[in-house]
C-alpha cells in the first residue's frame, strides 16, 4: 500500500470523525445551561473538538508512515 493511500484513508476517517463530532446528537448532549470557566459548554465542546481535529490532521499529514 502506498504511503499516500494510507494518509488519504486516515484523512477520510478523520473527516468521518468530524461529521460525527459536529452532528446533531452529540451537539444536543452539550447544549446545556452550564459553563466551563465562564464559557458555555456547547462553545467549549465545539472549540475542543475543532482543536482536536486540527491536531489529528496535522499529525497524520506530518508523519512519515
Amino acid at each position: 500500500m502506498d504511503k499516500f493511500d494510507r494518509k488519504g484513508q486516515r484523512l477520510a476517517a478523520l473527516c468521518m470523525l468530524g461529521v460525527v463530532l459536529f452532528n446533531y446528537p452529540l451537539l444536543a448532549v452539550f447544549n446545556v445551561d452550564a459553563t466551563v470557566a465562564g464559557i458555555p459548554v456547547l462553545y467549549a465542546y465545539i472549540f475542543a473538538a475543532w482543536s482536536l481535529m486540527i491536531a489529528c490532521m496535522a499529525y497524520v499529514v506530518e508523519t512519515k508512515t
